[in-house]
């Protein structure tokens, strides 16, 4: 069929408008990729070249209240691969191996994955600077040792609990790590370069460099000094006792500060490992509950005197060594009872009976409403995970009964964190403070404080005048009361003694108690709280045989660290048949050894120095009290002292 020069000609047009038209679009779409799309593809071109090697942020460090650093970071190199650029598979694998002790074949595995850039786990994740240079030294293509860092922990297990542990990236898992972990952790840096596809650094490209920003520094309320006496203390009891674990607090009852907190068993943080995980994971300050027995007394007492229900040195109770309630019979830890006390003789006593009636007086919605106001069954909100609440009896279930034995401490469950906070509430005017660790915030290079930790008020509970009555009961059970072995001879110390029974397997056990004494000091302006509870204690269970002594102790330290002044008065000691009672160290300056020998008699003993007839010096000085039968140690010379006046 023949094709008209008409029909060929509008096909020529036809087909030459098409071509027009692609090659207009083509250059729109070329206009639209350079102009439009270009910096944006370039971008992700860029980014598809782009492999990065981090540089890890250093993690805040943590200082005590003046400034001592508990834990802080050493450089700690890590070592990684780029598959990509290693050449020789194998020989690099059984070089490394050797280097690092670890699997020749488990390395072949890492550094031939199709991965950009892969870890050499576990061996090459934080070794020493040594290892490091060995491992640069090798000069083998596609190993890279980049900067890394640990946590490094100058005293051990010292505050181990409260501190915490990191992961092997440097994350918070337990303690102050974890719960301010963010503001600790900083943000990483990285040294980023452009590769071909087959992982080669691409010629006349330059490296990219972010430096990390590191973490802020964290200023806790510990004091490092009383964190180490209280440390001592728990050892030196958990091999005299052999317990099945000992905790101990001691806050300032002014603002909620942990001065320090500790618990046994206890473990070293960077060995973590090494540790049953229940020794790690449980802080046991704020996670353990139990009944609380004889120390819980004090929030009953308080509230009985804030409602004006007792009279302490007026109102008087007969106990004939067990009360009835509910056809239950609740006996005091006495045998035939103490007889006719006044609710003072009561405290002093500890006597159980005693306190049913102040829990009677008070009734179950007012002592109840106490209980809660005093911050018991729910989270005191220290600043560190793991918190528990503690249980309380439900209204509903709260009979005769039930009212009667959580007034003295029975069948209601408290953490000591909540004991400690609720007893400063008691004795420091009758507010109640939010525990709290944190003081500060510090920048990391400047060192410049970024935010000063406030204490928190959560309520006031009881009057001033209330509290002031607490005090003086408390400390008159330490100078004529259970609490005697915590008396310190020239400061007021007040405090309850606890001895509860442990439940085990949802029964009482007759042989397993839990012993405690909370203290605190001075009586008349309380400036730390300590509480220390002994679990299971092998021997005699009774908390003012155990834990009233392990609190003298730390008291005692603390006391003469925070330079506390003596008093010149305080509630006299009672002693009892057997006891050792106090003799005043008399002027032995210029006297002989002859008169002294003849004068002391069986009171106190001498221990000499030098020699000679005359006693120049003396320790400890004239006037101080101790036990009689203590040592004086006396320094001799053949001539007297210029001097025979008393020392001063």
């Amino acid at each position: 069929m023949r094709v008209s020069n008409v029909t060929i000609r509008r096909r020529l047009w036809i087909a030459m408008l098409v071509g027009i038209l692609l090659f207009l679009s083509l250059v729109v779409r070329l206009a639209y990729v350079q102009l439009w799309k270009g910096s944006e593809l370039a971008e992700m071109a860029e980014d598809s070249w782009r492999r990065t090697i981090p540089f890890a942020a250093k993690r805040g460090e943590i200082w005590d209240r003046n400034g001592v650093r508990l834990t802080y970071n050493v450089s700690s190199p890590t070592v990684m691969a780029i598959p990509a650029q290693i050449k020789e598979p194998e020989e690099t694998a059984a070089r490394l191996a050797a280097a690092l002790q670890m699997s020749e074949e488990k390395i072949l595995a890492d550094i031939t994955k199709k991965e950009r850039i892969v870890n050499i786990r576990p061996g090459g994740r934080k070794i020493s600077q040594e290892k490091a240079q060995e491992i640069r030294s090798l000069g083998l293509p596609g190993i890279v040792v980049t900067e890394d860092n640990k946590r490094y922990y100058p005293f051990g297990s010292m505050a181990s609990h409260l501190l915490g542990i990191t992961g092997i990236d440097n994350q918070g898992l337990t303690g102050l790590e974890a719960t301010y972990d963010r503001l600790l952790t900083g943000s990483a840096g990285s040294v980023a370069y452009l590769s071909d596809a087959a992982g080669r650094e691409m010629p006349n490209s330059s490296d990219e460099f972010t430096p990390p920003r590191d973490g802020l520094n964290l200023q806790i309320t510990i004091d490092s000094y009383l964190q180490s006496v209280m440390e001592r203390e728990l050892d030196q009891a958990m091999l005299q006792f052999q317990a099945d674990n000992i905790i101990g607090i001691m806050m300032d009852p002014n603002n909620g500060e942990i001065l320090a907190m500790s618990s046994r068993p206890t473990y070293v943080p960077d060995q973590f490992q090494q540790y049953p995980s229940e020794v790690y994971n449980r802080n046991l300050p704020i996670w353990k509950t139990y009944e609380p027995g004889s120390t819980f007394k004090i929030i009953t007492l308080a509230a009985a005197i804030e409602e004006n229900k007792i009279d302490l040195h007026n109102d008087h109770f007969y106990d004939p060594g067990w009360i009835e309630v509910g056809g239950a019979r609740l006996r005091c830890w006495k045998r035939g009872g103490h007889g006719s006390e006044t609710f003072l003789q009561v405290v002093e006593n500890s006597c159980n009976p005693g306190f049913v009636v102040m829990g009677q007086k008070l009734g179950k919605d007012l002592l109840f409403d106490y209980i809660k106001k005093f911050g018991f069954g729910q989270k005191t909100g220290i600043d560190l995970g793991g918190e528990e609440n503690g249980i309380l009896f439900k209204p509903s279930q709260v009979g005769p009964v039930e009212l009667a034995t959580t007034a003295f401490g029975q069948g209601v469950s408290v953490t000591p964190i909540q004991q400690v906070a609720a007893v400063s509430a008691a004795i420091n005017g009758g507010v109640l403070y939010q525990p709290h660790l944190a003081k500060g915030w510090y920048h990391p290079e400047t060192g410049e404080l970024i935010e000063s930790i406030e204490p928190e008020m959560v309520r006031r509970v009881i009057s001033e005048e209330t509290s002031k009555q607490v005090r003086e009961a408390l400390e008159s059970v330490v100078a004529k009361g259970t609490g005697r072995n915590a008396f310190l001879e020239g400061y007021r110390v007040g405090g309850k003694t606890g001895t509860a029974q442990k439940v085990v397997n949802g029964r009482y056990s007759p042989t397993e108690h839990i012993v405690s004494f909370i203290g605190f000091a001075p009586a008349d302006d309380p400036q730390v709280v300590i509480y220390i509870a002994v679990d299971n204690p092998q021997g005699i269970q009774f908390g003012g045989l155990i834990a009233a002594p392990i609190v003298k102790n730390i008291m005692g330290d603390t006391l003469h660290y925070l330079e506390v002044k003596p008093r010149k008065e305080q509630v006299e000691r009672e002693y009892r048949y057997g006891e050792p009672v106090p003799v005043v160290v008399p002027d032995m300056v210029g006297a002989t050894v002859q008169d002294l020998y003849e004068d002391l008699r069986s009171d106190l003993r001498l221990a000499q120095s030098g020699s000679g007839s005359y006693v120049i010096s003396q320790a400890p000085k004239a006037g101080t009290k101790v036990e009689q039968g203590s040592t004086v140690r006396i320094y001799l010379s053949s001539t007297p002292p210029p001097q025979t006046s008393a020392q001063p």
